[in-house]
């Protein structure tokens, strides 16, 4: 799914330093003794003032201040998927996820009344590794992604509908995709060859016969943390949810290098068996689908630029497919076109790969 950036309704101010966000951790974590702060990301461009600190035992913290309304609904959602992730859950995957510790009030500034208003400073464990940007994926890297990916479908759903998240039928997956293509057809700005393919996904119910699954519904390049080659952590839990597996695996599609998106795919299949024999098709389709999307988003804020790039994205992705004709969106149909320009729209749109 795509995650556009939106305005924040308060200003966001100047970034939080290092040692702001140290004593924030402080009055977050009672005990806590640290020793060392240090900026972390990408600093006033981020959607969060971050810094890693280090206590006097050498262990190792990343708070984070959001610094929009986005992040700060992204940070509630992210602290409500962590909190389903129980001890025995996490014991099922073969990588680490974040550890909340604790969380203080920060301030943001003033709303247009005049009124102070606040936010959540967040503490966490930090997690160990490097990420590797989309188009730098080998096909090792690739197929620990797969097996990542492959263990979080394999988790119980119970514990997420215990937590009250989102559980959506196989139905309501294909009325979403349904309703994107609607909507953008509405727009009179997509090749009617492309709606047609479109359509015909979804009319194709072999597609849709799949048994919806724990998935954690935000996955990117920048979601995996590696360490010597394999998935060590996964960052980012805001849309866990149970649905269709497809939407944590469409990104791959956008990889570069030769067999790259094929060795996460195999890899995935390996453990998941016969589960699910249509995923990479509706990977494709939803791929496909992130750029009608961005121009929904172009349309909805009015945004000539937005909307002419994707045209001209469009245009592109038509192109490709009169090129593999013999790879339609179909049951037992393995495409093979890559879709680098759903990474392009993505990093444009503000969503990190």
């Amino acid at each position: 799914m795509l995650r556009l950036r939106q305005e924040s309704t308060y200003p966001v101010g100047m970034a939080r330093s290092h040692l702001t966000l140290a004593a924030l951790a402080t009055s977050a974590v009672p005990g806590l003794d640290l020793v060392k702060a240090a900026s972390f990301g990408t600093g006033a461009n981020n959607d969060y003032d971050s810094a890693v600190l280090t206590d006097r035992a050498g262990a190792h913290f990343i708070v984070r201040a959001p610094r929009s309304v986005r992040a700060e609904t992204e940070q509630a959602a992210d602290l409500a998927a962590l909190r389903a992730l129980s001890a025995g859950v996490r014991t099922r995957l073969p990588f680490a996820v974040s550890t909340f510790v604790g969380d203080t009030r920060a301030t943001v500034g003033k709303d247009a009344a005049g009124k102070t208003r606040y936010t959540r400073a967040m503490v966490y464990e930090f997690l160990y590794g490097a990420k590797v940007p989309l188009l730098d994926l080998d096909t090792t890297q690739a197929a620990s992604i797969g097996r990542a990916i492959a263990a979080i479908h394999s988790l119980p759903t119970s514990f997420v509908s215990d937590a009250s998240l989102p559980v959506l039928t196989a139905i309501e997956a294909l009325r979403a995709c349904i309703t994107v293509l609607d909507r953008a057809a509405n727009t009179g700005l997509v090749p009617g060859e492309l709606l047609a393919r479109w359509e015909g996904a979804t009319e194709e119910s072999k597609l849709w016969q799949f048994q919806p699954a724990v998935v954690n519904g935000g996955l990117t390049a920048s979601s995996f943390l590696f360490s010597e080659g394999a998935v060590s952590g996964v960052l980012g839990w805001h849309e866990l949810h149970v649905g269709d597996p497809a939407r944590d695996l469409f990104w791959l599609l956008g990889t570069r290098g030769e067999h790259v998106a094929e060795a996460g795919f195999d890899a995935y299949n390996d453990l998941r068996g016969s589960a699910d024999r249509q995923v990479r098709q509706r990977s494709m389709l939803y791929a496909e689908l992130e750029i009608a999307k961005w121009l929904l988003h172009g349309t909805d804020t009015r945004n000539t630029e937005i909307v002419d790039d994707a045209v001209a994205m469009l245009n592109r992705l038509l192109d490709n497919v009169r090129n593999n004709v013999m790879n339609p969106i179909g049951p037992l149909v393995s495409p093979t076109m890559e879709v680098t320009e759903v990474e392009e729209m993505l990093n444009r749109s503000g969503r990190a790969i």
